[in-house]
């Protein structure tokens, strides 16, 4: 049996082909664990985010529609943001608590600026890795219930979204039509219906 020590990979090279405020994209070189060397392996580094299963007083999923340029197509997902950061990166996963945002407190910064809707009643669900192939930032996961609306959007200068109620039906379809397609987002449905089933 295979120990953690004979499968990691230790980096020999690794050249910042892009760093900036946004984004560290790098093209990296191994030695692989047979020692042989295996280069280009690409990576990079964004800042960690939260995903919000949010629901109203109705038991509505609180959705928002928006232009990925990833896949070039409008999609309906959860409200999601960025943690703020005060050092003027928006990436890097080993920063001290200090200068990133707790992710609770951004949570609940998101789904207020996205949607205008607040909550007494959040969980937080699990941390998990983004794109763990390709990237070292994490998802946070929460459920807000309950949420009421109190004030309008306050959108970024980037962001052009509109905000939809759906029940679990329409949720469904959505993802199985290809227009819910944000992998985290899924997975953050299913755990939050797992959450609520085990609380029952």
């Amino acid at each position: 049996m295979q120990t953690n020590n004979n499968l990691e990979w230790k980096m020999i090279s690794c050249e910042h082909i892009v760093e900036d405020e946004y984004i560290d994209f790098r093209k990296c070189a191994y030695e692989l664990p047979d020692g042989t060397v295996f280069e280009p392996f690409y990576n990079y580094s964004r800042r960690d985010y939260a995903v919000i299963v949010a629901t109203d007083e109705d038991g509505k999923y609180i959705c928002v529609k928006q232009f990925r340029h990833g896949i070039n197509k409008v999609t309906v997902e959860f409200c999601a943001g960025g943690l703020e950061r005060t050092d003027g990166k928006e990436y890097g996963t080993k920063a001290n608590d200090d200068i990133v945002e707790n992710a609770l407190e951004g949570a609940k910064r998101e789904l207020l600026e996205e949607t205008g809707y607040i909550s007494d009643d959040w969980h937080f669900l699990l941390k998990i890795p983004s794109n763990a192939t390709m990237a070292d930032n994490y998802a946070n996961i929460f459920v807000a219930k309950n949420c009421h609306k109190v004030a309008e959007q306050n959108l970024d200068d980037t962001e052009f979204l509109n905000v939809h109620l759906y029940d679990r039906e329409e949720l469904e379809e959505l993802i199985q039509s290809g227009d819910f397609p944000q992998m985290a987002h899924v997975l953050a449905l299913l755990l939050s219906e797992f959450y609520i089933a085990k609380r029952a």
